[in-house]
């Protein structure tokens, strides 16, 4: 088991002699930010592993009060640093599958440019999680650094790769139920669809639910180094879910990020510092799918 803190090494101050000291709070920030969400279900990404996902639930989350999850699961992925992804659930799923073998040709796709081909496709992992009547496909796309141009065709192929599997999963995919929710590392959300490496997960094949939000409230990572505010976070729901619950409004949890990004102005938790402690880089992002959702079939 390893339990760090919310520090990713990208700025000078969470490799200093002193970052390790806030590892703690960070863990306690998190696990209160989930006690403020309080949703049934919860995707993580970067757990090192089952056992460190226990006791963060066990130790940490349990002592904020809220009620417990069941159902916990973190499979090892393709990252080779521990950062895996990981399901806290109040709902018993009917199955959880990892897709961290998955090789370009077993979905048909070629392999991305100047990669070999038993590169899997997916830099850490898909998690596939059937709960009772909604697929969810918790992911953790490559990321655009340290250099954007490099990375965009491994994240074309995860995102070409995610969509050949719900196409293979369900017969009409546009009817089916099923969420994608994760980082999926597009830098910028406002470029042009043609400039994204995650466009075959657009263009009607899912429906944003951020962009449900009003502008300028989409925002879920601040970028210390170039002062940025973006989205990579992302909530692409089948066409059938988005019309099902046409009034499930995303809601972006910032109270524990650092004080750093001050395009936040609302309250933070006790403790969040300028960076650190914090209970991480990116906001928490929440939608409630509710049955009596006036607009709900």
């Amino acid at each position: 088991m390893r339990l760090d803190g919310a520090r990713d090494g990208d700025v000078p101050g969470d490799n200093d002699a002193v970052a390790p000291s806030f590892d703690l709070a960070d863990r306690r920030l998190t696990a209160a930010v989930l006690h403020d969400m309080n949703a049934d279900v919860v995707a993580l990404q970067e757990v090192h592993d089952q056992a460190t996902l226990d006791y963060f639930h066990d130790r940490l989350l349990m002592r904020t009060g809220l009620a417990p999850y069941p159902h916990r699961s973190c499979l090892p992925g393709n990252d080779g640093k521990g950062r895996n992804l990981a399901l806290l659930s109040r709902i018993a799923p009917v199955s959880i599958r990892s897709h961290a073998a998955l090789r370009p040709a077993d979905l048909g796709l070629p392999p991305a440019a100047d990669q070999p081909a038993e590169r899997p496709v997916f830099c850490r992992d898909c998690l596939e999680v059937d709960l009772p009547g909604l697929t969810l496909y918790i992911c953790h796309f490559k990321a655009p650094y340290p250099d954007a141009a490099a990375a965009f065709p491994t994240r074309r192929t995860e995102a070409l790769g995610l969509r050949a599997l719900i196409e293979r999963r369900f017969a009409s995919p546009l009817e089916a139920m099923w969420l994608i929710l994760g980082d999926l590392n597009e830098p910028d959300a406002r470029a042009p669809l043609s400039d994204k490496a995650i466009a075959p997960l657009l263009n009607g094949f899912a429906v944003d639910l951020l962009e449900r939000r009003p502008q300028g409230q989409r925002w879920s990572y601040y970028e210390t180094q170039h002062d940025t505010y973006s989205r990579p976070d992302a909530l692409l729901a089948s066409p059938a879910l988005a019309a099902a619950f046409p009034h499930a409004m995303p809601r972006l949890v910032r109270e524990g990020m650092g004080r750093e990004a001050a395009a936040y102005p609302g309250p933070r938790l006790h403790g969040v510092g300028a960076h650190r402690p914090h209970a991480s880089d990116h906001a928490a992002i929440v939608v409630d799918l509710d049955p009596n959702d006036p607009g709900a079939a």
